[in-house]
């Protein structure tokens, strides 16, 4: 589509009011038609400003007939209204001719790659692989590959379950969809072990198949056999089978961590200095400024790329530096306000390692207070079914 507005642009259009009760029925009639209207602007609901090709203006008055809309030109566009505007203007002629000549060109290179649909996969990661692959900033829209790409990629990670690679405009547009790592499913008729996968206490164990290896009150430790994958027979001897069965057990969580009775915390006085630079195809320019004044500051740094309509990136890269004054604060904690920080800290972080915190049949809360600090432990006894299954290798 921006192919054909710029094409529309060097040989002239057309900005054109309609008014009507019909406008939809216009708009429908155009489309199906193929008739192309760009830049639409919708003026109460009776209405329209557009944008029609010169070649095409004599169709839609027709249709404008047809659907009972007056049809009014507002404004001639383009090149060659513009070159008879200024035909005595030679330098800027030469000037606009460059810049549209120059954007013809860029426009068959790809100038920004775009991942959507990662959520534990770094962007960073995808972005190398496809350097790699010869996709970067400044190749020819016409090499890329996409199925070869996409394949290549696929059989290296196995934590992409689809990918998609479209160009739009000098903007690459790469989507991925990250597939879960499934534990390995061992089926019914293989042969395997339960083992724990935690350190705790016995406090229940019922082995459905196979031979329990420990009992009520037993400590055990990660990679310890719970049930094993045999039977012992006094006619048949050692029977392997698959291991079933349910392992409960007690469990502890704890953290602990320091905090000072006296802290100093940055907070921002609302001050900021700001600086702007450019980026022209990997070529840094800056613009002459000191740094801030501040002693303490944040420095926080914005990258926009220069583009036209949604996806036509240019390689030009606007930088724009922000300076945040910070000052530094003095806080006194007492030593109750301290524990109760830490202690509320570690449950949240505590309860998100537990899958439930139902479970939780004991708390113990540790404290430690030093010269001008306390420390905090928390601990939880849990009571939770363990045990993952592995297979018996002969």
């Amino acid at each position: 589509m921006f192919i054909k507005i710029l094409i529309n642009y060097l040989i002239g259009y057309i900005n054109v009011s309609i008014e009507g009760y019909y406008i939809e029925r216009f708009i429908n009639i155009c489309i199906s038609k193929k008739i192309l209207l760009w830049n639409l602007k919708r003026k109460k609901s009776s209405f329209l400003y557009a944008n029609i090709s010169l070649r095409e203006f004599k169709k839609i008055k027709q249709i404008a007939k047809t659907t009972k809309c007056r049809i009014k030109i507002e404004e001639k566009k383009g090149m060659p209204f513009l070159l008879n505007r200024y035909k005595k203007r030679k330098i800027f002629i030469v000037l606009l001719l460059l810049i549209i000549v120059s954007i013809i060109t860029l426009s068959n290179f790809v100038w920004n790659i775009e991942v959507i649909g990662n959520e534990k996969i770094n962007q960073d990661e995808i972005i190398k692989q496809l350097e790699e692959k010869g996709v970067k900033i400044g190749i020819s829209k016409q090499k890329i590959d996409s199925k070869k790409i996409i394949n290549d990629i696929r059989l290296q990670r196995d934590d992409i379950a689809w990918m998609g690679i479209k160009v739009k405009g000098t903007n690459v547009v790469v989507e991925i969809v990250e597939s879960d790592k499934k534990p390995e499913i061992i089926d019914e008729e293989q042969y395997c072990n339960i083992i724990s996968d935690k350190e705790g206490i016995v406090t229940k164990i019922n082995a459905q198949n196979g031979t329990a290896l420990v009992k009520t009150g037993d400590i055990i430790k990660k990679g310890n056999i719970l049930i094993g994958g045999w039977l012992e027979g006094k006619y048949t001897g050692t029977r392997y089978v698959h291991a079933k069965g349910e392992v409960q057990a007690r469990i502890w969580y704890s953290k602990k961590e320091k905090m000072s009775l006296n802290m100093q915390i940055e907070e921002k006085t609302g001050r900021i200095e700001k600086n702007y630079g450019m980026n022209i195809n990997n070529l840094k320019i800056n613009l002459p400024k000191a740094l801030p004044k501040f002693q303490n500051y944040d420095t926080i740094i914005e990258n926009k790329k220069l583009k036209l309509f949604s996806n036509l990136y240019f390689p030009i890269e606007f930088t724009k530096i922000v300076y945040e004054e910070k000052q530094k604060i003095e806080i006194k904690y007492t030593p109750e306000e301290a524990k109760q920080i830490l202690l509320k800290k570690l449950e949240e972080e505590l309860k998100k390692e537990i899958k439930d915190v139902e479970n939780i049949v004991n708390t113990q809360i540790n404290y430690n207070q030093g010269n001008n600090e306390i420390e905090v432990e928390l601990i939880y006894e849990v009571l939770e079914n363990i045990g993952t299954k592995e297979k018996i290798l002969f």
